[in-house]
């Protein structure tokens, strides 16, 4: 259970799914497809959905690549985060979205796996956070050329590691979309 002090809510954070970031990425339309399911879920279930935005000198703040992927809209009062880092807590407002939702546990899903999605969801669990990583519900981008896997070894070893992720007093796991519980804290 997360160390975090009267925080028993869980919340959905959708992480970088801008148009800029997803295009090209490995099993782009399944993903998107997934988080769109995660969404729909979270608002039926009244679980705060948490958008977080990518910005910087290739995703131009207010550019078409920066915009949030056509498929998927914040809703009216859903907070959207912007960050300027990998790590979604850096230097953002997201600690205090989730503070004052009394969010203590994540369920993450968005892009890109080895860069924004491992930060987050560690910069999570060092602040005291429970993480699960949506299994089938993240993705990156092919960096096979510069010596990294191909993106499906990518996704499946940081699913990998992240099953059995330990901290003390805080749980990390993952979850397949169809398997995500947002109404037990400390299931997937």
């Amino acid at each position: 259970m997360t160390t975090l002090k009267n925080r028993p809510r869980t919340a959905l954070v959708v992480v970088d799914v801008q148009n800029g970031v997803v295009v090209g990425t490995h099993d782009r339309d399944t993903v998107v497809a997934h988080i769109h399911e995660l969404v729909d879920r979270a608002r039926l279930e009244h679980v705060p959905v948490v958008w977080v935005q990518h910005a910087d000198e290739q995703l131009v703040r207010g550019s078409d690549d920066w915009q949030i992927v056509p498929e998927l809209a914040p809703g009216d009062g859903e907070p959207l985060v912007e960050k300027g880092y990998p790590d979604s807590f850096e230097e953002t407002t997201l600690e205090s979205v989730l503070s004052g939702l009394g969010v203590g546990r994540l369920v993450v899903a968005g892009a890109q796996t080895d860069e924004c999605i491992r930060s987050t969801l560690h910069g999570a669990v060092v602040r005291g956070y429970d993480a699960v990583l949506v299994s089938d519900a993240h993705t990156t981008e092919d960096h096979s050329a510069w010596g990294a896997p191909p993106p499906d070894k990518v996704i499946a070893h940081t699913n990998l590691y992240w099953a059995s992720h330990t901290a003390p007093g805080r749980t990390a796991g993952t979850a397949e979309t169809a398997e995500v519980d947002f109404g037990r804290p400390g299931t997937t």
